[in-house]
């Protein structure tokens, strides 16, 4: 596994030792062991030096915020609106619920481009183009993601919503003060899976956020290659600041990950 691991490495390391030479050397050591060798300097200043170019070219610093606003508000309100409505079709019983689960399932194979040009139409009603609003709402509510939530609460025990009850707990007081301090494992494999869905998204942001001011790290990324020249070693050092935000909240959550895809499996 450790061997399989570095391999499927093997683009990030060259990535990030790329972003370290110049773009004579990147095309130089393309065919030898020393494409994932850094080069050596002689000061600290000049192994990033591409990365203080690419940060003076475009400005990757307002794109990486504008991308963390846009991700961090799905995943908070995707949270709590998907994590409700994954415990109210787990555990409580109202009229046509199964139905309704099944009419949320069958929307996950409806194809995202399908509804792109009526979803873009309202947003542009509700004024919300060029807003953090019309990037995050409309991907809030999401099916698979209320089908992570329900599979683990499935299998939450009853006991101890019963024990609540008794104690004059009400169902929100139960979801919010008992179900959602156990269930920190599915609460972090949704936030990951949100996390690394929206933080690639390119089309989306590219229609509704069409003021530069408001542009995501994807689109920004896309201005290393429409300036001529196109300096790859800058090209390297921005992807390597693109990617780790997704590595670092991979890494930070990685535990509950694994633990939340282990209990989602659960059934009756």
């Amino acid at each position: 596994m450790t061997f399989l691991a570095v391999i499927f490495l093997f683009p990030l390391i060259w990535m990030l030792v790329s972003s370290l030479k110049s773009d004579v050397q990147i095309f130089k050591d393309m065919k030898s062991i020393h494409v994932f060798i850094p080069p050596l300097y002689d000061s600290v200043t000049a192994y990033f030096s591409n990365y203080m170019l690419a940060l003076e070219r475009v400005d990757l610093l307002r794109y990486t915020g504008n991308s963390l606003i846009y991700t961090c508000g799905i995943i908070l309100f995707g949270l709590i609106v998907n994590s409700m409505a994954g415990y109210a079709l787990a555990r409580m019983d109202f009229p046509l619920k199964n139905f309704w689960m099944a009419v949320i399932i069958a929307t996950i194979i409806i194809p995202a481009e399908s509804i792109f040009l009526p979803l873009y139409v309202l947003v542009h009603n509700f004024g919300w183009v060029n807003t953090y609003t019309g990037l995050i709402v409309p991907f809030i509510a999401n099916a698979f993601m209320i089908f992570l939530f329900r599979q683990f609460f499935i299998g939450f025990p009853k006991e101890l919503e019963e024990a609540a009850r008794i104690d004059g707990c009400t169902p929100i007081g139960i979801f919010f003060r008992i179900i959602i301090p156990l269930s920190k494992p599915v609460f972090a494999t949704v936030a990951i899976f949100t996390f690394v869905n929206h933080w690639n998204d390119f089309l989306w942001p590219l229609v509704v956020a069409n003021d530069e001011s408001m542009r995501t790290i994807q689109i920004g990324l896309q201005y290393f290659f429409a300036q001529q020249p196109v300096r790859w070693g800058q090209v390297m050092a921005a992807l390597t600041i693109a990617t780790v935000p997704m590595l670092a909240i991979f890494v930070f959550l990685q535990r509950y990950y694994v633990e939340g895809l282990t209990h989602t499996g659960s059934k009756n």
